[in-house]
């Protein structure tokens, strides 16, 4: 198994005055990664997902520990791998690290569910097939 990789770029606007990269801003990299992975390594956009298919992965349970901070113009690489995969539910993990230092360790539980309904349903097959490919 290999992970899915991607660059993470630190900027300005992302860091507290303490000059490290302010927790939440974490959240909305760690969705960027997402997007990224979708794009990249699914092969299809996110935003297509959920505007032509209706299909949506919501966030249920997060688990991130800290290890290290990220500055300003801090070059970082995600990677991501699976460490579950159920009928509906997708487990991600992403690692984020600089060089040999890792910054965080995160997973992330999602359901695959119908926009209109929120109800969960199966992951479609051609996404799983991508999915276990990632598998830990």
């Amino acid at each position: 198994m290999k992970p899915f990789q991607t660059q993470i770029d630190v900027r300005f606007g992302h860091v507290d005055p303490a000059g490290i990269a302010y927790f939440p801003r974490i959240f909305d990299y760690i969705h960027e990664a997402f997007e990224e992975l979708w794009d990249v390594h699914v092969g299809k956009r996110y935003y297509h997902l959920l505007a032509e298919e209706g299909i949506g992965f919501p966030l249920v349970h997060s688990d991130v520990d800290f290890k290290n901070p990220m500055h300003f113009g801090d070059r970082v690489i995600a990677r991501i791998t699976c460490f579950k995969l159920g009928t509906s539910s997708l487990g991600l993990r992403y690692v984020f690290s600089i060089g040999d230092s890792v910054c965080l360790d995160a997973r992330m539980t999602t359901v695959c569910v119908e926009l209109d309904t929120l109800k969960s349903f199966p992951i479609p097959t051609a996404y799983r097939a991508k999915f276990e490919t990632l598998l830990e």
